[in-house]
């Protein structure tokens, strides 16, 4: 439609009703992803820079500490080394790949948590490509402040079980960045 001279169009965030003019908007998402400016909520689907590679998972019948009646999901990430995109620190650069393995209960909340580690895998959440937290090593696949278990025992210190609140903590990080 025809708009006043000097008049700027206003887009409005759906979920939260913030306004903001289109250019901001685009400028926003660009730089933060599809989430609003002020109250971060989320309006679309984020998407990462995680590598390529591959989520697999399989049940055992191991018990985790805090699980006792319950088997164990046990899940495999397999990052392999390549070369950087326009989305990470050092395009063009080669990265070092990664494997881990992770844990979570084989009942009905972690196969709630499977699923949507599952949709942030897909979305490229997961990992990132950066110095090693660690070793302080460059141009690393690294996880991307999403917690996970990759040891069955030791506890919440030791990134292992038990550990009651693990599964409502990693939830809200994955509601965090909009997977729900």
């Amino acid at each position: 439609g025809l708009r006043e001279e000097g008049a700027t169009k206003k887009s409005k965030v759906k979920k939260c009703k913030h306004e903001f003019c289109e250019d901001c908007l685009e400028r926003s998402v660009k730089s933060m992803g599809a989430m609003c400016p002020v109250c971060k909520d989320v309006f679309g689907l984020v998407e990462g820079d995680q590598p390529n590679g591959t989520m697999t998972w399989r049940t055992n019948y191991t018990r985790l500490p805090g699980f006792g009646s319950c088997g164990t999901i046990e899940i495999n990430y397999n990052i392999p080394s390549g070369t950087q995109t326009a989305k990470h620190p050092n395009p063009g650069k080669w990265y070092h790949g990664t494997q881990r393995t992770a844990y979570l209960p084989d009942n009905r909340e972690g196969n709630e948590v499977l699923m949507l580690l599952k949709k942030a895998f897909d979305q490229k959440l997961i990992f990132t490509v950066g110095p090693s937290g660690t070793s302080g090593a460059e141009n690393m696949v690294t996880w991307n402040d999403i917690h996970h278990k990759t040891s069955m025992h030791g506890g919440q210190q030791n990134f292992g079980y038990p550990d009651p609140d693990y599964l409502s903590r990693v939830k809200d990080e994955l509601k965090a960045k909009g997977v729900k």
